[in-house]
């Protein structure tokens, strides 16, 4: 990625993956309007091109909070009109960020309330530090999650489970969230970024067409009936079968090393 963001760092953390940090840290990397716009243009330029992107980590700044939501002093005094716009924004920027093709890992090192919780429920799994806090605070302030946090929470946790957190609004850590499925690691604080970059190069050292033609057949499994989901697995499955890293993988599984993937 060559572009540089007001709100956001992106950079590559090391060969095929990249490291994208919410950068507001006065802010409690609060989304605000340049925020929004900021990830909604990431997204869609890595859905439409990923470059030699394989994993993508996504973090806060400042090691406090992850993302605290929206941005409620910018919020405050906007009318009616300006906030449908703003949120317009963001909605777009999470359903960009789920269609990304190469899987995104959350490194959630703090607060992730509100539109944070969301981004964090967005990717497509995540660890979390140990201080780290969750809430959809929404229906507190008289609002609903509109960023997919009624969508993508039950899938993660159950639909009963998933209306306890959003129709009460209570903050929970993050060893509820990884008993309740939420989150798949809970690390010490200091260890965080470690355990997902360790993640993240194993996925970035398996075939890519691969490791996103399963990422897309995993999503389709949420959407669709068994039947249909097993009939778009086998065509993903098939996509396999001509390519180059798919004689990679047999090639080298037989000489006993590491293959060299291509991604053709």
């Amino acid at each position: 990625m060559g572009k540089t963001y007001e709100t956001l760092l992106v950079e590559p953390a090391e060969p095929h993956i990249l490291k994208v940090t919410l950068n507001r840290p006065q802010a409690a990397n609060a989304l605000n309007t340049q925020m929004g716009r900021d990830l909604l243009d990431l997204w869609l330029g890595l859905v439409l091109d990923p470059g030699e992107a394989r994993c993508i980590v996504v973090t806060g700044a400042g090691g406090k909070a992850f993302c605290a939501g929206g941005d409620l002093k910018e919020r405050n005094g906007m009318t009616d009109e300006a906030w449908q716009k703003q949120h317009a924004i963001f909605e777009q920027a999470v359903y960009r960020m789920m269609d990304v093709p190469v899987p995104i890992i959350g490194a959630i090192n703090g607060a992730a309330y509100g539109g944070g919780c969301e981004l964090a429920l967005a990717c497509d799994f995540a660890y979390a530090a140990r201080s780290a806090r969750f809430a959809l605070t929404e229906v507190t302030l008289g609002i609903m999650p509109g960023a997919g946090g009624t969508q993508n929470l039950p899938r993660a946790v159950g639909v009963r489970r998933a209306k306890e957190i959003i129709l009460t609004g209570q903050a929970f850590g993050a060893e509820e969230a990884y008993a309740w499925g939420m989150i798949n690691k809970v690390c010490e604080d200091a260890e965080l970024l470690d355990a997902v970059m360790a993640t993240a190069r194993r996925i970035a050292q398996n075939a890519p067409v691969s490791v996103r033609q399963a990422k897309r057949s995993v999503d389709v499994a949420t959407q669709v009936d068994l039947k249909n989901g097993l009939a778009f697995e086998i065509e993903a499955y098939n996509r396999m079968v001509p390519t180059a890293d798919r004689q990679e993988g047999i090639r080298a599984f037989n000489e006993k090393r590491r293959p060299s993937y291509t991604g053709r």
